[in-house]
Order: structure tokens, then sequence, then C-alpha cells
């Protein structure tokens, strides 16, 4: 191995460790003085609808004309009557605000407690930058509530940094206290390390794409609780196997070179199969999802590189000191290898009783409903979320949805023309005109009734489409109504392509380990339950209202779409990485020479207590954001916690073994063609003589293990 560029690479960092460990400290701070300022450079609106939707073409296309936003983004709670003195002077405060185009006074609450003032945003301004401003202008006056759509986008980014550290504050000390617990010693202190680095070099690489390429803010939660739990799987692996390693070869590169040959490898193949499976949601034209997916890909390769350089340098550095308590961990060992010979006695019906209780978890699944991302999302403390609750409780208008319709053309019949013609569309609740914007573009709102989820809702956006087309009108339709079912058609159209891809390129990288065409259908077979058992979970308390005082979250009788597939992509990228480090293992034993059954339960007793210890451990890490005010960050740590867990206990504790007993030697079979290309390939570990005593040796151990 020391003859290959990367064998080379390995051995410098094995024989300089200190050298080693200074480079890499270096470059943590490097990574966090260049990358640390992401977060407030990342994109806070938006995303949830693509950019050349009709919705968001209709919006463009009124800027244009009128130099401003066609909908007011900043909305003022006024205390008292319209006519008040706190109105005229909320209105000229307003006024002088760097940004706004226009002040409106929009009338007072069905019982007289308050008055609106509107706020309308210049064109091409940072909504951003005009919302802080405005909340800075109002900050010491107590009569007026400041909300509206820019001011809620400033607002969830603040609190998404606030519950950034405070999933921080909640997750670190109980991670260190199990890193104690299981990594045993000094060794607690590498997950941390790579755990570092891999932020931190996460950060410095979406520094970079954020130039090419405008990030949602949301993605930093993935970003910490992914990274944080990949750097402790990938670094329990790798330290179990050295321990491994060192009983048979001692604190020798030799011990350090075959670690690396194994369980490396497997680190490399499951930092893969997480990378492509969250890169397929880059194949959504949304921004949301385009970003979720890029920094999901980069962290988990990040993750990948930092545990397979740091660690080597560690093991360099301390050696036998990083040995393991063998009493204990022998024990532990010798149980999940006689829990797999238990499973695959009976591998039938352990496999249909797992499989049948998984798909009962899943069926909550299937009836999912859809909802916009609207103003049950903002954090009840917030003002924003304060102004949006008012307006529907205390105006007019409230349970109405609003439909824009931005018309292009010279002849102002026409306008008039489509305006009457799309004030008799079902659901439309009062007639209106064609309001002529300037530069022959026109506008023509409508009120719709119910929300912007609602069938009443959607199918009149659909209705005004259609009467433009049939009229010949260059028409565009926004609102909230608009962008949802934009978001609906984007995702339906992207959707086929996606799951292609992510089937596809996960079974391609699962052969390319294995060999086995068997194994990776068996393995997304398997990912499907698991993510079905978690999305399961998300419908069964989110969309039914559920646990709503211990959560702290508004329902809004449904699921956010956007959110839904970033939960299903990481539980099936994660599903997919435990299924590496088993399969990985049992791959292994079986080249050694073991038979089939033995391998697997070698295979389980060697990594069955790894890999339960990294769930549980990864379910700390990311399951520490359904700690967060907005309901779909929770959604997402919750998910991902319910899946590995799943994943780590009930898949590859019962059913990959039962499923392994069943159909022996046929896992691995593959055409003649396949196996010829892979085996030119040479990704096999191969298994020396001395490897095969080694195995035979273990197994025996293992089944004589009290």
């Amino acid at each position: 191995m020391t003859t290959s560029p990367l064998g080379r690479a390995l051995k410098a960092l094995h024989s300089a460790p200190r050298r080693s460990l200074v480079a890499i400290f270096f470059f943590v701070v490097v990574a966090g003085v260049i990358g640390g300022p992401v977060a407030g450079a990342l994109e806070t609106e938006g995303g949830f609808v693509a950019s050349n939707a009709d919705s968001v073409r209709a919006v463009e296309r009124a800027e244009a004309a009128t130099g401003r936003s066609p909908s007011a983004g900043v909305v003022l709670l006024v205390d008292g009557g319209s006519s008040g003195p706190a109105v005229s002077a909320a209105t000229n405060t307003l006024k002088a605000v760097d940004g706004i185009a226009a002040v409106t006074s929009a009338g007072s609450a069905t019982d007289g407690s308050s008055s609106l003032v509107l706020g309308t945003l210049e064109a091409g301004v940072s909504s951003n930058d005009v919302a802080t401003d405005v909340l800075e202008a109002f900050a010491d006056d107590p009569a007026v509530t400041v909300g509206g759509q820019a001011v809620a986008g400033v607002q969830l980014s603040e609190r998404v940094a606030e519950d950034l550290s405070r999933a921080e504050l909640l997750a670190f000390p109980i991670l260190i206290v199990l890193s104690l617990l299981i990594f045993g010693g000094r060794a607690a202190v590498l997950p941390l390390a790579v755990g570092i680095t891999t932020v931190m070099g996460t950060f410095l690489a979406l520094a970079g794409i954020n130039q090419v390429y405008g990030l949602s803010v949301f993605a930093l939660n993935l970003v910490i609780g992914l990274g944080l739990g990949l750097a402790i799987d990938y670094t329990l692996f790798l330290v179990s196997r050295y321990r491994e390693e060192l009983e048979s070869q001692g604190p020798t590169f030799g011990a350090v070179a075959t670690t690396m040959r194994t369980a490396g490898r497997t680190v490399a193949f499951s930092a893969a199969t997480v990378a492509v499976a969250l890169i397929t949601l880059t194949v959504f034209p949304l921004g949301f999802l385009r970003s979720m997916g890029l920094a999901g890909a980069v962290v988990s390769v990040i993750a990948a590189v930092a545990s397979l350089i740091v660690t080597p340098a560690v093991f360099g550095l301390w050696g036998a000191k990083l040995a393991r308590r063998s009493r204990q961990a022998s024990g532990s060992e010798a149980r999940w290898y006689r829990l797999s010979q238990l499973v695959m006695r009976r591998p039938g019906l352990v496999a249909v009783s797992t499989a049948a209780v998984m798909v009962a978890l899943a069926v909550p699944a299937l009836r999912a409903e859809w909802t916009p991302v609207d103003g049950t999302v903002v954090p009840t403390d917030l003002s924003a979320r304060v102004v949006s609750d008012t307006l529907a409780q205390k105006y007019d208008g409230s349970g109405n949805t609003p439909v824009t319709a931005v018309v292009r053309t010279g002849d102002p019949a026409e306008a008039a023309a489509f305006a009457e013609a799309a004030s008799s569309v079902r659901g439309v609740e009062v007639p209106a005109k064609a309001v002529d914007l300037g530069q022959n573009t026109w506008q023509i709102d409508l009120v719709v009734a119910g929300d912007a989820a609602g069938d009443v809702a959607q199918q009149a956006v659909a209705d005004v489409r259609e009467l433009a087309d049939g009229k010949g009108v260059d028409a565009l339709v926004a609102g909230p109504a608009a962008e949802f079912v934009d978001q609906q058609a984007s995702i339906a159209a992207g959707l086929p392509l996606a799951i292609a891809l992510l089937v596809g390129l996960t079974m391609l990288v699962l052969w390319l380990m294995t060999g086995s065409v068997v194994l990776p259908i068996k393995a997304v077979l398997m990912n499907v339950l698991t993510v079905g058992v978690a999305l399961g979970v998300l419908t069964f308390i989110y969309q039914d209202g559920r646990l709503t005082g211990l959560l702290g979250y508004t329902p809004n009788g449904g699921i956010e779409p956007t959110d839904f597939l970033v939960a299903a992509a990481v539980v099936f990228a994660l599903s997919t990485d435990y299924g590496v480090f088993l399969l990985g293992r049992i791959k292994e034993s079986r080249e050694a020479g073991l038979s089939e059954r033995d391998a697997v339960a070698t295979g389980l007793g060697r990594t069955g207590s790894v890999v339960t210890s990294a769930a549980i451990l990864l379910a700390v890490a990311i399951g520490a954001f359904s700690t967060s005010s907005i309901s779909f960050m929770q959604q997402l740590g919750l998910a991902t916690a319910v899946g590995v867990l799943v994943d780590a206990f009930v898949v590859r504790s019962l059913l990959v073994p039962a499923l392994m007993g069943l159909m022996g030697k046929w896992n691995w079979w593959a055409p003649m063609p396949l196996r010829r290309l892979h085996d030119r390939i040479g990704l096999s570990e191969g298994g020396s003589d001395a490897n095969k005593h080694l195995a035979q040796a273990e197994a025996k151990r293992l089944a004589s293990t009290p």
C-alpha cells in the first residue's frame, strides 16, 4: 500500500503525526476565518418556488413596469384607529426608511383596536436590509408591531442562528458524555476533532459555492447536524477497526494500513452513497432543495476526507494508548453474533414480521397533505407572526387569498375585458379592475375564497391561466396560491428523474462495493421502508397536530413538501450509510473464507454495537434540531433521528440478517458480464491466507464467548 500515492500520504500522516495535526489545525483556523462568515451571507428568503416559474416572472414583470414590488413587503400594525396620530407618525417614519417606495394606510381592525400601514419596497433593493432598518426604526415604539414578508424573512434568519446555537449547546454536552462512554478514554477526542474540521471545511466550501450560486440559510442546520453526525460515524468505525488491528498487529503502520484498506474503504463508499443521495435534490429547480442537496453532498464528502486524514495522524500519535477494553467489547460483539444466528434460524418469520410492522408505521405517510410555507412557520413570539395572526383574526378578508394577474398589452380594452372575465372565475369574491402600471403592463388583483393550499384558490389560479391561454392574453399569475401551484408543478416534473438518479446511483455505488446486484436492490427496498417510517411519523405528528405543546409548533393541516423531500433524501442516505458499514464487514468475512451464515453473523457481531452507537450519536447531533422553533426544521431533525434509530436497531439488526440468511449465496449474485467488469475494476479488498485464518478464528471466538 505504501507504493501508491495514497499509501505514501498515509505513511506521512502516521510517521509525522504532530506536524500533520498542526497542519490540520491551521487549516481549520483558516477555514473558520474565511468560511465562518458564510452564515451571514446566505439567502434568507425565497427558495421554495422555481426562479423561472410564472408566479415569479409575474412579480418581476410588475417590478420592471413600476420600479417597486407589486405587494407590500412591510406591514405595520398600529394601535388605535386609522385617523389617530399614531398612524400618521408611523407612516412618516416608514416613508423615511431607504428602500421603501410607497406607504399606504389599509384600514382598521373590525374591533377598532388597531390599524394597518403598508410599505411597498423598491424593486431590486435588499429586502433584508430594508426590513432590518424598519425593525430598528420602530424598535422603541410600543404602539407599532412590525410584520410582513420581508420582516418575517429577517426574523426567521435570526431565529435560525439562535436555534443553531441552542441545538449546539444542547447536543454538545450529550455528545461529549456519550463519546466518552462509547469511544472510551482519549479516543473520545477524535470525533470532536473530526467534527470541527468537517464543519469548518464545509463552511469554507459553501463560501465558495455561495459566490456562484446563492444558498439558503436553512442549509446551515443540515451542515452542522449532518457534519457532526457523519464525523462521529466515520471516526467510530475507523477507531473500532484500528482497535481490532492493534490486538493482532500491535501499534504498527501495518495496523493503520489495514484499517484504512478495510474500514477506510468502507468510509469512502459510505460518503459516496450519502453524497449521491443528497445531490439528487439539485434536480429540482427550487433554491431550498438545491441548497440542501449541495450542502449535504459537500458535507458528506468533507466528513469522509477529514476522518481519513485526522484519524491516521492520531493513530500515529497515540497508537497503543487507543486500545479498547477487550472484555467489554468482546461481550458486546458476542451478543450481536448470537442475535444474528438466532435471527437466521427463523429468517422468514423475522423478515415478514419486521417488514409488516415497518409497513404499518409507514402507512400514515400515504395520506400526507401538502401545505405551503405560510405564517404558521414563523414562531409565535416574533412580531411578524403577531401581525399575521392579527390580520387573520381581526381584519376583513381573513380566510381569503390574493391572486394577482399581471397582463402585458397595449390595448386598455383588452386588459379591462380580461379583468372582467377573470372576475367571473369560480371562487373570486369581488369584481376586479385592471390597474395601469405603465409600460403596457396592467395589474388585476383578485380576492379568492379559502387559503393558498385550498382547492378553490388553486383551481382559481389554474382557471385564470387557462382563461389567458384561451383568449391569447399575455398574463402571468402571482400570489401565494400561484406560488404553491408552481411549486407542486416543479416537484412533480423533477420527481421521476430524482427518484431514478437516487435509486440508480445508490445501486451503482453498492454494486461497486459488493459486486452484487441483489444486495443493492435489497438495500434500496429496505431504505424505502425506513424512509416510510420516518415520514409516517412526520405525518402522524405534524399533519395531525399532535404534541403541539411539547414541540411548540402551530399545525396547518399538512406537511411542507420540500421539507418532506429533504427528510426523505437524508434518511435514505443515512440508511445506505449504515448498510455500507454492515455489508462491508460481511463481504470482508466472506472473502476471508467464512460460510455465508458465519460471515453474516461475524459482520453483525463486529459492527452491531458500532452501528447502533453511531446511530445514537447521530440522532443526538441532528435530532437536536427538533428543538428548533421553526416547524420545518423541527420536522427534519425528528424525521432523521427516527430514521437512523429505526434503521440501526431494526433494519440492520433484524431485517438484514434475516434476508441474507434466506438468500444465502444468492445475495452475491450478478450477471457474468457485470461480475467480470467488477473484477476488472479491482475494488475488492481481497483475502490473504492469514486473513482467512484470522476470520475463522474470530468466528469461533465470537461463538464461544459467553
